[in-house]
């Protein structure tokens, strides 16, 4: 194990430290910089690492570097210099992984393929370009069953688009007809009242989804924005 890496370690071991308890020194470093980053900034953790003294500071899903006197900010990735493994990323997608139990899946459309055994949740706006080619991807996959989270972020249209998928017979086919052959959904009837839209545009902006496709899979990872159907494989295959 080089040095570089045996760090890396060590920053999460201390991380998880940092979980239940800061030392003085990050409370310290916490009181510094909260007012520098501006009145909008909340500070969810200040952790110590290995690098030249440095202070992670996780805000939001951002991660920023700091002194121990908050003097300077460092924005940017730590990367390893042999092997270019950006531990940076590791750690937003390691603060960014959810409970996949927890998604509300009575909110979603569900669609199996095959023998269905390998799980994913994806959020999609109806308008979304890149959307309707990740929809193509998952035309390729076989034995994945895929719950889709109508998330309406683009336009109003997009709501309305929404609920006349949700209003109809067959959710997950009507979703399939509009994102991958243009079919218009038919005008949900008077008589459908409920939908989950609002339901779901409040749980994607707790999860910090900013964009569309954001795809989660069986142990809480995600990937924001579409995959082609090589890489969404290997991924589903390295998940145990």
């Amino acid at each position: 194990m080089t040095l570089f890496k045996a760090l890396a370690a060590a920053v999460l071991s201390l991380t998880a430290a940092c979980a239940f308890a800061e030392t003085a020194q990050e409370t310290s470093v916490r009181k510094l910089i909260t007012p520098r980053l501006g009145d909008n900034a909340k500070v969810d953790s200040v952790t110590k690492t290995p690098y030249s003294g440095m202070f992670e500071i996780r805000t939001g899903g951002d991660i920023i570097y700091t002194d121990e006197k908050a003097k300077y900010l460092f924005v940017g990735r730590v990367l390893d210099a042999q092997t270019y493994q950006d531990y940076t990323k590791d750690r937003v997608d390691e603060i960014s992984k959810i409970k996949f139990s927890d998604l509300p899946l009575d909110a979603a459309l569900k669609s199996v393929k095959g023998n269905g055994k390998r799980v994913i949740a994806v959020f999609e706006d109806p308008n979304c370009g890149y959307c309707k080619r990740f929809r193509h991807t998952l035309q390729e996959m076989d034995n994945v069953t895929v719950y889709t989270f109508m998330y309406n972020i683009l336009s109003d249209e997009s709501a309305v688009k929404s609920k006349n998928v949700w209003c109809t017979a067959d959710r997950a086919k009507a979703w399939d007809d509009w994102m991958l052959n243009g079919k218009v959904p038919a005008t949900a009837p008077a008589a459908c009242t409920t939908n989950p839209n609002e339901r779901v545009l409040a749980l994607g902006q707790k999860l910090r989804i900013s964009g569309t496709p954001a795809i989660f899979f069986a142990d809480g990872s995600r990937i924001p924005g579409a995959v082609d159907a090589k890489a969404l494989e290997t991924k589903l295959a390295s998940i145990k």
